[in-house]
């Protein structure tokens, strides 16, 4: 007696038999280019595949295109099928959905798509703010060349060289605390010396 999970299905075939057979179709069409094992598995995947485009969005004329589409991928790439991975539906049906994804690409006006911003071009920056930023960097330059020596290299190295206080501490052979002590103290002249620029 069968085990009832390999109840009988439609036309004979156990459930189990018939995840396995699908499987064993990709390997014959794999193998052997079987084309009696891949009118099988048109017959099989094709209306599905074209009632899930169908779902999907697509018009009729598109999702049969796309379902034959994925069937013709079937044929040409069964050798890259591994069971092991997934199962041949979770295969076929990843197959239908790229195949979607890059119609829905193909369909789009390249001027929908959003523009990837590293190749967006900078916008120009206005004159009266590039003024603004030229002035605020003269100030600042001017409030540094006021700072002791000591404390103006902490800043410039913290700030200007974007090194972390224990680089700065390795590089000038001083303790941490007064490499603190020094950023501390140089932060406090520069805010009453650039009050307005916050």
């Amino acid at each position: 007696m069968l085990p009832f999970r390999r109840r009988i299905l439609a036309g004979g075939m156990t459930q189990a038999t018939q995840i396995s057979d699908h499987a064993s179709l990709i390997e014959a069409v794999a193998r052997q280019r079987d084309r009696a094992a891949f009118a099988a598995l048109f017959e099989y995947f094709g209306p599905r595949v074209k009632a899930w485009m169908l779902r999907a969005g697509c018009n009729p004329t598109a999702a049969e295109e796309l379902a034959q589409e994925t069937m013709l991928a079937v044929w040409q790439k069964a050798r890259l099928f591994d069971a092991a991975r997934a199962g041949a539906s979770t295969w076929i049906f990843t197959i239908a959905r790229n195949l979607r994804i890059d119609a829905l690409r193909r369909e789009r006006h390249p001027s929908d798509l959003m523009v990837d911003p590293i190749e967006e071009p900078e916008a120009p920056m206005q004159a009266d703010r590039a003024l603004v930023i030229a002035q605020q960097d003269a100030r600042i330059r001017s409030a540094l060349s006021l700072l002791p020596a000591e404390q103006a290299d902490v800043i410039r190295k913290a700030f200007f060289e974007d090194k972390v206080h224990a680089e700065i501490e390795k590089e000038l052979g001083i303790p941490l605390g007064t490499v603190k002590s020094r950023l501390r103290l140089a932060m406090n002249r520069l805010r009453a010396a650039l009050g307005d620029l916050g």
